[in-house]
């Protein structure tokens, strides 16, 4: 659910998709994905309405070798915001709500209420704290929850800050905002999602979410690993409008031409969805390519990752569904949009250096920092170094030399110097130094 960093350098591009498209070069780069077992998922692009690349690779189901392929569905998890933000824009055009409401209409017993705005939900500025960061999160995110247990949850974790003195991205706005929905309209949210949107827009692969079925042409999620494992499933009355949202590649290019076409909301509504404050507009955020400027949203639940990008001046759609990746999906996003931009982009290097074992067995050790709160544990496998950070799951290193390895998934670089007994981090721009206990 992170949000999206720049991708390159401003250049000039060219406009049309369709005559530019370097499709040999990004099957080349999918495939390599593929053949290294760092991604499983499905990319598409499309302009004007019209798709103009399309590719699955990898596994909807590992264990029993069903491969994914562009009609497989997967869970969008946060893509799910942008939905719900359009019903929000919906109920204020057909007067059921006002931005301006207070939560205290709705949920009085949440702290702060009577201050907090519809809106503030919508841009995440309401300072209540996010319920899926809790550290018991896990422990119940599997099993069914009812809007008053939620609620209940959601008071029990407080506030952060007064509402609109910052911003701070949070999974509880978007749950309450499905529920004050449902209320409104006297109908659960996946009868809206089909009444207001889907249906709409004919997007017949496109729903709220249950139990995972292969049958249904739905794909698992898998934890990278020393080969893929299965994840657990959340309970989609967790997320709701949150993350609730199923769907695949098509579907969703078709919903966000639907969105900037002007097809679900009018184009008052849609520049208040754009209007980005510190970052983020109603259930949008902004996406830099190049001289182009989109909008759209990224996902994460399970093992599941996802990416739907819009750029209107160009009628550009990107698209990007997941269920298992060791690779920066930053990267995926760059190559497709380089390759409908017509302009050049660097290919993956798996390439890997051969460390002994022994001098392996030299990097082990539990590093800490005083720069961070966090510990990683470092040990060797068969020859392969992995890391695992304070209650995280482990994961893989590719080495690049002795000293130097990366794990993609993360975009993580870790460099050791074990005459010192110190590790250093570099990722998203940050350089963090660790020290070997004793």
């Amino acid at each position: 659910m992170n949000k999206f960093a720049s991708f390159i350098a401003v250049i000039a591009f060219s406009s049309v998709i369709a005559q530019t498209f370097n499709t040999e070069k990004m099957n080349g780069f999918m495939d390599a994905l593929d053949q290294n077992k760092k991604f499983m998922g499905s990319v598409a692009v499309a302009e004007n309405g019209k798709m103009v690349y399309s590719k699955a690779i990898g596994y909807a189901d590992v264990e029993n070798k069903i491969k994914n392929t562009p009609e497989t569905k997967f869970r969008v998890g946060s893509i799910s915001k942008t939905f719900t933000a359009a019903l929000v824009m919906k109920a204020v055009e057909e007067n059921r709500l006002k931005l301006d409401d207070r939560l205290s209409k709705f949920y009085p017993e949440i702290k702060n209420a009577d201050k907090i705005t519809l809106e503030q939900l919508l841009n995440h500025r309401s300072g209540i704290h996010n319920v899926t960061a809790a550290t018991d999160y896990l422990a119940w995110s599997k099993s069914a929850v009812t809007p008053k247990q939620m609620v209940a949850k959601i008071v029990t974790g407080g506030n952060d800050f007064e509402p609109g003195a910052s911003m701070s991205y949070s999974n509880s706005n978007y749950i309450l905002l499905s529920y004050i929905l449902e209320s409104v309209y006297k109908k659960p949210y996946a009868k809206l999602l089909e009444e207001k949107i889907t249906k709409p827009l004919a997007l017949a692969n496109t729903y709220y979410g249950g139990t995972i079925s292969t049958k249904n042409k739905e794909a698992f999620s898998y934890e990278a690993a020393e080969n893929y494992i299965k994840d657990g499933e959340t309970d989609m009355s967790v997320p709701s409008g949150a993350g609730a949202v199923v769907s695949n590649t098509a579907d969703l290019l078709k919903f966000a031409d639907g969105l900037f076409s002007g097809k679900l909301v009018s184009a008052a509504s849609l520049d208040k969805m754009m209007k980005m404050t510190d970052g983020y507009g109603y259930g949008l955020f902004t996406v830099p390519f190049n001289e182009h400027t989109g909008y759209g949203h990224n996902g994460g639940i399970d093992g599941f990752t996802s990416a739907l990008y819009y750029f209107p001046q160009s009628k550009t759609g990107y698209v990007m569904l997941s269920n298992g990746t060791a690779f920066d999906n930053n990267r995926i996003a760059i190559a497709a949009l380089s390759s409908a931009y017509g302009k050049d982009f660097q290919m993956p290097d798996f390439k890997t250096f051969a460390v002994k074992s022994e001098d392996l067995k030299k990097l082990e050790g539990t590093y800490a920092s005083t720069q961070i709160p966090l510990k990683i544990d470092v040990r060797s496998r068969n020859g392969k170094l992995y890391a695992q950070a304070t209650g995280q799951g482990e994961f893989p290193l590719d080495a690049k030399s002795a000293t130097v390895f990366t794990f993609e998934g993360a975009g993580i670089e870790m460099v050791f110097t074990p005459a010192k007994s110190e590790m250093a981090i570099s990722q998203g721009g940050t350089n963090t130094l660790f020290t070997k206990e004793k």
